[in-house]
C-alpha cells in the first residue's frame, strides 16, 4: 500500500485506550495484534477510528 512504508507502520498502534498494540498490514486493513480490530486502510490513509473498525475475523473452524 503506497504511503504505509515499514517506518510508518512501526509507529502505528491500535487507538483503543485499553489496547495500544502494534498493527499489522493485511490489505485492505490494518489489524491489531492484540484485540483483532480491523481498521480500513484506503489508498492513501488508514482510518484509525475505533467506532469505524470492523470486528476481528473468526477463525475458519469457529461456527
Amino acid at each position: 500500500m503506497p504511503g504505509l512504508g515499514p517506518e510508518l507502520l512501526a509507529l502505528l498502534v491500535c487507538p483503543v485506550p485499553e489496547c495500544h498494540a502494534p498493527l499489522d498490514l493485511r490489505e485492505p486493513y490494518l489489524v491489531c495484534q492484540r484485540c483483532g480490530l480491523r481498521y480500513p486502510a484506503d489508498e492513501r490513509w488508514p482510518v484509525l477510528i475505533p467506532e469505524e473498525a470492523l470486528p476481528p475475523e473468526r477463525p475458519a473452524d469457529t461456527p
